[in-house]
């Protein structure tokens, strides 16, 4: 087994872990040797292809397909240089006040958030998208709510020289996305922090990580790992975890702090999300312009769904859609017309959620469907159809209905569907993107896994700085409170290095 030392690791180089490599490597100047260590690979500009299967094996967790242990809703998280962001839309949002009340973690306000998120807005060019790469999906959204009174928002986005590809869950092929991969990664590596890709950690213990390098399959995408394939232990003086709501607890469990912290793995949330197409008489811009620049957030707190513009490639599309056979392949057909809704249900902790670890220690997400979580997205799906054909749908798919096709002269079916259709598991898919939870912020080790620092109760050289605080869901898209709390984490390192 080969043997590294380091001041500072990091694992993870997502929203959470880019974020705190950039803002601890200044400490690079001053003698500290820092390093992230990764996953997944580092793709070259070139080998972003934008092809749906061949993008997502290489980018996504398990290519996309990783399940909870139920089998009733995909997780989607990256497993690649800058992690989630290089496979996310861009959007950019501020959590509701009320949420972080709710979270009530001591001295976290929302102030706070917004002042270190602003730094971050303004280094990834978050702004409102540019009329010419709003397309007529969007545009009918946008149409669709404001016949039914409903108050439209246009999602911020971090781009820069977008050509409109709308292939941003496959990692952006103009390099115009700016994720931690385009950003904040390089920045830190500009100032002497090393990032080792295609490094699995495999488990902690008292200030030592041991790691397995993997060698670039032959003919595989991406660069090859800087370090020997092989078995490493690595000393560190502070260990930074940020692999994601599924890979930091399920870390730490493998590490053996389950017994000494009592909520770990606990509180998990996603944001369970399905898609709602509908059909229209002509065909529409769909595929070209950014594929989600606007979303309807006037029911989060009542009936606690939000619905975003998407646009998914066939493959998730036809995955998406119930049934089979000509009903099935006639949306298919019917492609170049479709307009699409992604419907996101506000899900809150509950103790049956949680993250755990299976005999050879590979992460397992337990999901229980609370009965009010599904009929939320009944809601938020028949919310959907009601916008569709506000803007003109000849009709609309309902997965969860029975038959799912709902033709604009039927649209009165639309109030019985909302109050009394079941949800059955299993036949409608359901996949969630913003996975959060697991090592909550809190007081003590009885509520929660870390002080509101990040800082792992009990073990000082521990610290968690991604989506795994959260103590509860956040309501929207995760990305800038991530990058809030884990600027908050470095902060406090950075006070506290004078001791290492």
């Amino acid at each position: 087994m080969k043997e590294r030392a380091y001041d500072i690791i990091v694992v993870g180089s997502g929203a959470g872990g880019g974020t705190v490599a950039q803002e601890l490597s200044p400490l690079c100047s001053d003698g500290l040797r820092i390093a992230v260590l990764e996953k997944g690979p580092k793709l070259r500009d070139a080998e972003f292809t934008g092809r749906e299967f061949e993008m997502a094996r290489v980018l996504y967790e398990e290519g996309g397909g990783f399940l909870t242990a139920e089998g009733t809703m995909t997780l989607a998280f990256g497993s690649a240089y800058g992690g989630s962001t290089a496979v996310y839309t861009g959007t950019s949002l501020l959590p509701p006040e009320r949420v972080l009340h709710h979270w009530n973690v001591p001295g976290l306000t929302l102030d706070e958030i917004e002042r270190r998120a602003q730094k971050f807005m303004a280094q990834n060019n978050v702004h409102l998208i540019e009329d010419e790469l709003i397309n007529e999906n969007n545009r009918l959204f946008v149409e669709g709510c404001r016949r039914l009174g409903w108050q439209v928002r246009q999602f911020p986005v971090n781009v820069k020289g977008c050509r409109g590809s709308s292939l941003c869950n496959l990692g952006c092929p103009n390099q115009a996305k700016q994720g931690t991969d385009r950003v904040q990664l390089p920045q830190a590596e500009r100032n002497g922090v090393e990032v080792i890709t295609r490094c699995e950690v495999l488990r902690l213990e008292e200030k030592k990580l041991f790691v397995r390098v993997f060698a670039k399959p032959e003919g595989a995408t991406g660069e090859p790992s800087p370090w020997e394939p092989g078995e490493y232990c690595i000393a560190a003086k502070i260990v930074v975890v940020s692999a994601g709501a599924v890979g930091t607890p399920a870390l730490l469990l493998r590490s053996g702090l389950g017994r000494r912290l009592p909520r770990l793995g606990c509180g998990f949330t996603a944001h369970p999300a399905l898609i709602v197409v509908a059909e229209h008489e002509r065909p529409i811009t769909n595929f070209v312009g950014h594929p989600k620049s606007f979303y309807l957030d006037e029911f989060a707190e009542s009936d606690r769904f939000l619905l975003e513009t998407c646009m998914y490639f066939p493959f998730i599309t036809a995955k998406s859609l119930a049934g089979f056979g000509e009903a099935h392949s006639s949306f298919m057909r019917a492609f170049p017309r479709l307009q699409m809704i992604l419907v996101l249900a506000c899900d809150p902790a509950v103790e049956r959620n949680r993250v755990t670890i299976d005999a050879a220690g590979r992460p397992v997400v337990h999901y229980y469907f609370a009965p009010e979580v599904t009929r939320t997205l009944v809601r938020g799906a028949v919310a959907s159809a009601r916008i569709f054909f506000a803007a003109g749908a000849r009709r609309v798919h309902l997965p969860m209905a029975q038959p799912p096709t709902v033709e604009a002269r039927d649209a009165a079916r639309l109030d019985p569907i909302a109050e009394k259709t079941p949800f059955h598991l299993g036949k409608v898919t359901v996949s969630a993107a913003h996975l959060q939870g697991g090592c909550a912020m809190g007081r003590a080790p009885a509520d929660s896994v870390t002080d509101p620092f990040g800082r792992v109760h009990g073990i000082p050289w521990l610290r968690v700085a991604d989506a795994s605080l959260f103590p509860d869901s956040v309501e929207i898209n995760p990305y800038l409170t991530i990058m809030s709390l884990a600027d908050r984490v470095a902060e406090k390192i950075r006070e506290e290095v004078r001791s290492l």
